[in-house]
């Protein structure tokens, strides 16, 4: 059984989950893999010593764009000093 994903790798994702994700291309769904073996033992009930070969074949890799610094430019503005308040006593 051949099955495509997308995987999105983000070392720097706030959360632990968001790191390496895997995704249907057509759905966008995460695979369920222990569903997928299932399917390829058949529907009999019992306990199954399994192996699983993954090979993995990277077909194509999409570039995340770098963030791009913004540089804002303020011009100069003088203020004029304004007369000091006096305290109230």
């Amino acid at each position: 059984m051949m099955k495509h994903y997308i995987l999105n790798l983000n070392p720097t994702a706030k959360h632990e989950w968001d790191r390496c994700i895997l995704r249907d291309p057509l759905t966008a769904k995460r695979p369920d893999i222990a569903k997928l073996i299932a399917e390829a033992v058949g529907a009999d009930t019992g306990s199954y010593l399994v192996s699983v070969n993954i090979e993995v074949q990277v077909l194509e890799q999409a570039a995340v764009p770098q963030a791009e610094q913004l540089s804002l430019s303020f011009p100069e503005v003088s203020v004029p000093s304004q007369p000091q308040l006096r305290e109230a006593a």
